[in-house]
């Protein structure tokens, strides 16, 4: 759970993913629910009530799903169009070339398959974003105390300046505070650590797990040409990646792995506003009413979910290391025992 703009949107937008062979397994298809409810799919006329095997052939898509199949079939069952349009955008199919991909070149099953991918997404994308917006907090964090020395003289020059123009106390904090916020964006701009860099993350997260997400659902379609693939390509209690966990079993598992990230997370403020209190409670919300949604979704989502959740608590813990702080050289002082005071503070808000 926790790890793109209109700019890369617009430059996928004439991207057309090259045609990619399908190993087909073969299944018996004679009249098979879709995943909208009340839409059905038949086996064509010509076929009768023959058995249609998953031939290997080439797609037009990485999906199977070409743009005005997805389309039509999301506007008979009703959906809205921006769903569609965000489940046909070109960002969707370049994830779902990328899953093909990987599970072809590594010859692994779908379910396997499916977690390498997250695993180099996680890694490669996320990973460096997070360590990034690591140093940026630490640059702004060490600004702090200058920043607090640049507001003492600056308020005692705003004080000098309006006994001599005769300002009121409004126009008095005007002038502070324009003046604080000047000097505090020189300071970022000195620095290179302006705030917002620091959202980075979210801003290549959030929609690449969206894009990923619809990529798999598209793919656990039965109109997919890789359905046939995916519904065989899971383990466990999970064999069929194309229908929801009955057993709910990766749904709590997501629930409670999110749920430990936002606990790890909250023990880092120790004295939270009403804001952050207002979101962290948001949050842990979200994140139990993740656990029906997940069940209700295609296995392989859920999979994907869990997989990108249980990593990102692990590179969370990862950066926590003295070992990586040495190497990104912050600027303010960490624990030498982070792994240690994490426990500390977990038993001592949870267990006493």
């Amino acid at each position: 759970m926790w790890s793109v703009g209109g700019s890369l949107r617009s430059s996928f937008l004439q991207l057309r993913l090259p045609q990619l062979p399908v190993r087909g397994v073969c299944s018996t298809v004679i009249h098979r629910k879709s995943t909208a409810p009340g839409l059905t799919w038949s086996a064509p006329a010509s076929v009768g009530l023959t058995s249609v095997c998953c031939q290997r052939s080439l797609v037009r898509t990485a999906s199977g799903v070409s743009g005005g199949d997805v389309a039509g079939v999301a506007g008979a069952a009703g959906a809205s169009g921006w769903y569609s349009s965000l489940a046909d955008s070109a960002l969707v199919h370049l994830c779902e070339h990328f899953l093909v991909s990987v599970q072809q070149v590594s010859g692994l099953p779908w379910w396997m398959s499916i977690a390498v991918a997250t695993l180099s997404v996680r890694t490669l994308i996320t990973l460096p974003l997070a360590a990034h917006q690591l140093v940026i907090v630490s640059k702004v964090e060490g600004l702090q105390m200058e920043i607090s020395e640049l507001a003492k003289r600056l308020r005692y020059e705003v004080s000098v300046r309006a006994r001599e123009r005769g300002w009121t106390d409004k126009q008095s904090r005007f002038h502070f505070q324009k003046n604080l916020r000047r000097l505090v964006s020189q300071l970022y701009i000195r620095d290179n650590c302006h705030p917002f860099k620091a959202s980075l993350l979210v801003w290549v997260q959030l929609p690449l797990w969206i894009s990923l997400s619809l990529a798999l659902r598209n793919l656990s379609l039965d109109q997919s040409a890789l359905q046939c693939d995916l519904a065989a390509g899971g383990a466990l209690w999970f064999s069929d990646l194309t229908s929801p966990d009955s057993t709910w079993i990766l749904p709590v598992c997501l629930g409670l792995i999110n749920l430990l990230i936002v606990e790890v997370f909250s023990l880092q403020r120790v004295s939270p506003t009403r804001f952050q209190k207002l979101v962290l409670n948001f949050t842990r919300g979200f994140s139990v009413l993740m656990i029906p949604i997940a069940a209700t979704v295609p296995s392989s989502m859920a999979l994907y979910w869990f997989t990108s959740s249980l990593l990102g608590f692990s590179h969370n813990l990862l950066l926590r290391s003295p070992a990586i702080h040495k190497i990104l050289k912050l600027q303010t002082p960490r624990s030498d025992s982070p792994y240690r005071d994490l426990l500390s503070a977990f038993i001592s808000k949870y267990y006493k």
